[in-house]
């Protein structure tokens, strides 16, 4: 761990680290708070070993292959999870630990049922290079993704854990109702991650997921749930993985279905990048789509380097997001460690097999608390953004198609065969119904706008503009803050050109995503933006009643400067066609 404190990371972008954030994105912990926070993200990742497991099962693979499958994919995760702390153009440059991809496990489970465990490589491959091609083009795609998608599918993604999460915490199965000792085990750990997160020191939050491990297992210890004390003695305690046998001789409609998931799973990795980069920068405007390509590529360069071991394929782990906010926590660092202690894990059967042994309500436990903050941080995201009609619209019907497929499984049984593996999939469903209304709801919202205002309309000027930027903010889905101050500096714009005997006549507006502009256009000349000057702010306050009514307005006009500067990043006056106009331009 001495070894990584050394290293130097290239810089992510720029940010501010909250308050409330122990280690931000470049912040190294302590060798011990390294180890420690690390192996609470080594354990959860590992535990989640479980649908690589779970794929074997129903591929009906044979002990070794298991073993072998196991040690390629944590291998895999290993590499996925440093590539994304390393950063620059093979990363996010993020805390963000790679698990195996839960979205594949049907469809590779009847790959390698068929054709055997080499079609895994044929899997891999096909699985990275889709995500390279998508992550070619993310950075064009920004407005196809705005923060009110990536909100949906974080919030979609928490909806999807809770209800296997609460069956695992419970202990109950389609075959056996909740038992006592498991919900004793599963509630015990969840009310101590809990409790250490809200009412622990910042030197105790760091552990909390260790605390509430050790909880869980000593309860589990006492209620005889502890397990495969056998399994665990016939493991070898060291081997290698071996490469695999390719077969790329399988059924292209297969091949096909892993494409698409390949593409589709990628709309988590966004969610995953948006909610790291706002838990680390108290300055957070917007998901940042150079991270999220560099993340695409972390996973897939992953899948295709250790797709010669027929590694089961990777994905963001939504858990992981979540252990970072219990620990306050977002260092890289803390992700090479992990990316070390994984690597180090697939060489070692003995160690993988132990923590794939964790009892189930365990981990349940934790899958609770993931799920709860990710619906609340994907709503977070959505409402930072204001909302009109088609906005609204288009997160409200795309989570009710989202939630329809989960609570009603039988829906994709109308759909074709070769789609119904998509249809089944709430998260999917929620973010291709949100792109695809996007799109159909910016049919007729144009990236510029034009209002005149009548004062004969019965409406003050002053309210028919503050009306008019609120209504185009929530069609162009502007963030609130940037909105408020827009509207609040248009307000006094117009009372600074009043006070300068000219009128508003007419309202301009553009956005594109970066920069919010509203420009007022009024008779008269351009109105003056010269500094307020001090000496006369002060010779103001030392002059008499007379003095005083004579250059109060002069006095006002300055502070209405400097207010519209405060307000706004850019301020400009001119003339345009014979108009004359104030520009006021705000960062968004």
């Amino acid at each position: 761990m001495s070894l990584l404190q050394r290293l130097r990371l290239a810089p992510s972008a720029p940010y501010r680290r909250p308050a409330d954030l122990s280690y931000g994105a470049d912040d190294c912990p302590p060798p011990a708070g390294l180890a420690g926070l690390a192996l609470q993200h080594c354990t959860t990742a590992l535990a989640l070993i479980a649908y690589v497991l779970a794929m074997s099962h129903l591929a009906g693979l044979a002990l070794e292959q298991t073993r072998q499958l196991v040690a390629a994919s944590v291998l895999g995760m290993a590499l996925a999870t440093g590539l994304q702390a390393w950063g620059r153009r093979t990363g996010a440059g993020q805390l963000i630990v790679h698990i195996p991809d839960p979205n594949q496990l049907t469809v590779l489970a009847v790959l390698v049922a068929q054709f055997g465990p080499g079609a895994m490589v044929a899997a891999g491959l096909l699985h990275g290079g889709m995500g390279l091609l998508v992550a070619q083009g993310m950075p064009r795609l920004r407005a196809l993704l705005p923060p009110t998608v990536a909100g949906l599918v974080a919030m979609m993604g928490g909806f999807a854990l809770a209800a296997p999460g609460l069956a695992h915490l419970s202990g109950s199965t389609d075959a056996a109702p909740a038992s006592g000792p498991a919900l004793l085990v599963g509630v015990l750990t969840l009310a101590t991650v809990v409790a250490l997160s809200v009412w622990g020191s910042q030197k105790t939050r760091l552990y909390a997921l260790l605390g509430g491990l050790a909880a869980g297992l000593a309860a589990a210890a006492l209620t005889g749930q502890l397990r495969g004390g056998e399994m665990l003695a016939a493991a070898p305690f060291f081997a290698l993985p071996s490469l695999a046998a390719p077969v790329f001789d399988v059924d292209p409609g297969l091949l096909v279905s892993v494409a698409l998931l390949s593409v589709l799973v990628q709309l988590d990795t966004l969610g995953t990048v948006a909610l790291m980069d706002k838990m680390n920068n108290a300055d957070w405007r917007r998901t940042n789509m150079r991270q999220v390509a560099g993340a695409i590529r972390a996973g897939s360069l992953g899948n295709i380097a250790t797709s010669a071991l027929g590694a089961y394929p990777t994905a963001t782990s939504s858990a992981s997001i979540a252990l970072s906010h219990i620990s306050r926590c977002t260092s890289r660092y803390v992700g090479l460690a992990v990316a070390l202690m994984l690597g180090a894990i697939a060489f070692l059967p003995q160690a993988t097999l132990a923590l794939t042994l964790i009892p189930t309500p365990i981990i349940g436990a934790v899958e609770v608390y993931a799920a709860a903050y990710l619906i609340v941080s994907g709503i977070e995201l959505v409402a930072s953004r204001a909302m009109d009609a088609r906005a609204i619209f288009m997160v409200g019907l795309s989570f009710v198609a989202g939630i329809a497929v989960m609570v009603q499984p039988e829906l994709a049984a109308q759909l074709p065969e070769s789609l119904r593996f998509l249809a089944a999939n709430g998260i999917i469903t929620a973010g291709l119904a949100a792109i695809g209304l996007n799109l159909l709801f910016r049919i007729g919202v144009s990236q510029r706008k034009q209002a005149m205002l009548d004062p004969r309309a019965g409406i003050a000027v002053t309210e028919q503009i503050i009306d008019t930027v609120e209504l185009w903010g929530g069609q162009w889905q502007a963030r609130r803050e940037v909105l408020k101050r827009a509207a609040a500096a248009a307000l006094e714009a117009a009372e600074f050109a009043a006070a300068g005997g000219r009128q508003v006549v007419a309202l301009r507006g553009s956005f594109d995503e970066f920069h919010l502009v509203v420009e007022l256009v009024h008779n008269g000349t351009p109105l003056a933006m010269g500094g307020a000057d001090a000496a006369m702010l002060a010779q103001l306050l030392d002059a008499d009643d007379a003095a005083f009514d004579s250059q109060i307005e002069q006095a006002l006009s300055h502070t209405s400067r400097t207010l519209l500067r405060r307000l706004a990043e850019r301020v400009e006056t001119g003339t345009r066609a014979g108009q004359s106009y104030l520009r006021l331009t705000f960062d968004h």
